[in-house]
């Protein structure tokens, strides 16, 4: 049994961490953006947001990138064997997430967030990344850090040469 909850602000390289965790262990792998959002980047109900992830995290195993909803996160780390949080400078996750807006942009970006087919508008995707790190990131690590101190196996990702290393032991 693995549960793996990989956590963190808006283009961290999560969801591609997170592939490559699934493949490795044959387990399954779940974005949590593709049942957090609709066409449009319009926000999904929240029941169906909360019956999905209730669904996921029972099952046995698996490796979960995302946010979600902020009152999701605790039960996520609550039945996670293992916690990987990317906590990389605000600036790198503005850097990286325009990378990946260009990438969009120009047909070359392998997979979308959450399998949408719009991108999301550069000035939102920055705010929500301003936001995050404001509002969401101080619980998150706190989160992280009980979960730690509660003996869970804990992660951190500072920067994108730990970021490649995880990912690179992966392969």
């Amino acid at each position: 049994m693995l549960r793996v909850a990989i956590l963190g602000n808006a283009g961290g390289g999560k969801s591609t961490l997170a592939r490559r965790l699934g493949e490795k262990h044959a387990i399954p792998h779940f974005e949590i953006d593709t049942f957090l959002w609709r066409e449009g980047w319009v926000p999904a109900p929240l029941e169906i947001y909360t019956a999905k992830h209730e669904r996921i995290i029972a099952g046995e195993s698996w490796v979960i990138d995302g946010l979600g909803h902020r009152n999701s996160t605790q039960a996520r780390i609550d039945r996670a064997t293992e916690i990987i949080l990317v906590d990389m400078p605000l600036w790198m996750h503005f850097w990286l997430a325009a990378e990946r807006q260009i990438a969009w942009q120009s047909g070359k970006l392998e997979h979308a967030p959450g399998g949408l087919s719009a991108m999301p508008p550069t000035r939102d995707l920055f705010r929500t990344i301003w936001e995050i790190e404001q509002d969401w990131m101080p619980d998150i690590r706190r989160l992280c850090t009980e979960a730690f101190d509660a003996g869970k196996r804990l992660t951190l990702i500072h920067n994108v040469d730990e970021l490649n290393t995880l990912a690179e032991d992966l392969t």
